[in-house]
């Protein structure tokens, strides 16, 4: 018996992006730098020495990549704002320039019957924010809101689908407790205290928008299934652990008003005791969630792994992508299912998925051949089919990245995108994945079908 992938009448397809990743020219017409802009030009942070300088000059070629959006035949547009382009100072006055940047780019998008939906923060906090103590700094939920609210104002309406933070896990993980990420900090002090203020900060965006939005807005989380390498009650317990730092540190307070018990133990005499009120900013009412999803981890314990003593287990006879993470389309059914267990019947979307593979700096042909990129798509897919059959209210669907871009501290040589970007010439060329992904959005996954 064949099985049939056809989505849901109505279900969104789409492919996402972000400012740092792909615009380019971060300090063009009245800008301020940003903390990504003072991370790559630090020695030593960059893979390669590798800056968003240029990225995919997306600043400039916006109105061509929304050409190549519209021959994938797409729907919807995810994209970032850079808080700093809109508010150099990150409050006060504002750069009419860099607001009419995304009006214009709405404009486009919205011409080219493509939906614009805008994150407020995906990572490149003002640097002049961070001179104030950035997510360290209580009044950082304030002056979100005040930057939230100059965008309300300027695109609700042409905008109808808003997300306040994007993964504010690796915002913390990265940027406060490992150093790995801007802003470089290094602290198991600082990372409740900076995700908390994230929290507060989405809560205090969210009631920003109800007094002045007409629209959705939500959050977007990654999640990451966590399963035990063995059945050793060591492996179990830190095995929770990890699922309780990555999958509930952050939308427990969204959506529960609470913290898991497990952040207590992890972070010991450095887990803060938070006022009670913070959680009615926190928990505010959100119209959909947002969930990037790549890979899954296998965990085990280990005493000397700091802080979680957990430690992942890389996984023989099976694939991984060029930025290790193993290809397991399960945990994405997996995390769909306990995702509305715990938090109930929120209407969901894949805001991120997508895969890094080998593709050769230059293009050669009219298409990229990328087999494994196009099987991860296909498997993702269905996986995420699955957990519509099992009841989970999937709205839409992301492909992280319409270009390859800037991966962060990894610089250039990891490649998610659908089209494939020649960064010397900035010739775009689409990718196999990329026709495969028209044919799917085409027949509204019919093409899946087995």
């Amino acid at each position: 018996m064949t099985q049939s992938y056809r989505f849901p009448p109505g279900f969104h397809w789409g492919a996402a992006t972000s400012a740092y990743q792909i615009e380019g020219s971060p300090l063009a017409d009245g800008a301020g730098p940003s903390i990504w802009e003072r991370f790559a030009h630090t020695p030593g942070m960059m893979a390669n020495g590798d800056t968003g300088d240029i990225a995919c000059d997306h600043y400039h070629r916006y109105k061509d990549d929304v050409q190549l959006m519209r021959a994938l035949g797409l729907q919807g547009y995810r994209f970032s704002i850079a808080w700093s382009r809109v508010l150099p100072e990150g409050t006060g006055r504002i750069n009419q320039k860099g607001v009419d940047f995304y009006s214009r780019l709405v404009d486009e998008l919205l011409e080219n019957g493509i939906e614009p939906n805008a994150t407020l923060f995906h990572w490149d906090l003002p640097a002049a924010l961070d001179d104030r103590g950035g997510w360290l700094n209580r009044d950082i939920a304030h002056w979100f809101a005040e930057y939230a609210n100059v965008m309300y104002k300027a695109l609700d309406g042409r905008v109808k689908r808003w997300s306040t933070l994007n993964e504010p896990w690796v915002v913390t993980d990265g940027g406060y407790l490992h150093g790995a990420l801007a802003p470089g900090h290094r602290s198991k002090y600082e990372a409740p205290i900076a995700a908390h203020n994230l929290m507060r900060a989405s809560g205090a965006g969210i009631q920003a928008y109800r007094a002045v939005g007409k629209h959705e807005i939500g959050v977007v989380f990654n999640i990451e299934p966590k399963y035990p390498a063995s059945n050793s009650p060591e492996d179990i317990a830190a095995t929770r652990r990890a699922h309780a730092y990555m999958n509930e540190q952050f939308a427990d307070p969204a959506l529960l008003g609470s913290y898991p018990p497990e952040l207590k133990e992890i972070f010991g005499p450095a887990w803060p005791d938070f006022p009670e009120d913070d959680f009615k900013l926190t928990q505010q009412k959100v119209d959909f969630v947002g969930l990037n999803y790549y890979t899954r981890a296998v965990v085990k314990h280990d005493p000397n792994a700091y802080p979680l003593k957990a430690v992942p287990v890389k996984q023989p006879n099976t694939t991984y992508t060029e930025t290790g993470w193993e290809v397991y389309e399960q945990g994405f059914t997996d995390m769909f299912t306990w995702f509305k267990q715990r938090y109930g019947d929120i209407p969901l979307y894949v805001t991120e998925n997508g895969s890094a593979f080998y593709d050769a700096p230059v293009a050669e042909g009219d298409v990229v051949q990328d087999p494994l990129r196009t099987s991860y798509l296909r498997k993702h897919l269905k996986a995420m089919h699955h957990a519509i059959e099992q009841g989970v209210n999937l709205k839409g669907y992301y492909a992280w990245s319409l270009l390859d871009n800037l991966e962060w501290s990894l610089g250039f040589a990891k490649r998610f995108g659908l089209y494939h970007v020649d960064f010397a010439t900035q010739k775009r060329t689409p990718k196999a994945t990329a026709k495969f992904y028209a044919q799917v959005i085409e027949t509204n996954g019919a093409v899946l079908d087995d």
